[in-house]
């Protein structure tokens, strides 16, 4: 499990692997491109971002959370 931090901000992102996030404090609304709209996850949200998808992120309030990434076979063939 690795930890992440960040101050109010605005930017993109793409994630390049599956992640999983726990919320532990804060506020994001979120934007995701190719699509109207956004959503808001705020701490205690559990949430999962396919790996491919692209957004912008708008912290509202900073944020502190929990987060893993799929690993890939190659990389659990390594492991083994």
């Amino acid at each position: 499990m690795n930890r992440w931090e960040c101050g109010p901000s605005k930017f993109p992102w793409n994630f390049t692997a599956t992640e999983t996030m726990y919320l532990l404090k804060g506020k994001v609304n979120v934007e995701v491109d190719g699509h109207q709209g956004s959503f808001e996850i705020g701490a205690g949200d559990l949430v999962v971002f396919p790996k491919g998808m692209k957004v912008t992120w708008d912290v509202i309030e900073g944020v502190n959370k929990h987060y893993s990434l799929e690993k890939t076979y190659l990389e659990v063939v390594q492991i083994v």
